[in-house]
């Protein structure tokens, strides 16, 4: 018979959600923030892309003194620092 409709959609969303960390080489806030983004996923599943805005002129400019930029699905959740329950709750 298998799960409910409901269940298997949440569980699939669940599986494709994705954090995204705007970083840097020598960025000691983005090198806290991607440990934090490490802590929470070992307790919570989801993709991690993490993006050195150095190669990218166009994020470069954007971003160049306001990172870490932390994104889930593609949507902005902080910048500068990430705190660790706050993120959990989000992945949730």
């Amino acid at each position: 018979m298998g799960l409910p409709r409901t269940v298997v959609a949440w569980t699939l969303a669940q599986n494709f959600m994705t954090i995204t960390v705007y970083s840097k080489p020598d960025c000691h806030l983005c090198d806290l923030a991607k440990d934090v983004v490490e802590r929470c996923r070992k307790k919570v599943d989801f993709a991690l892309e993490v993006v050195d805005i150095s190669q990218n002129p166009e994020l470069f400019e954007r971003y160049r003194n306001d990172i870490p930029v932390i994104l889930l699905d593609g949507r902005e959740i902080a910048r500068h620092f990430v705190r660790e329950r706050k993120l959990l709750e989000l992945l949730q």
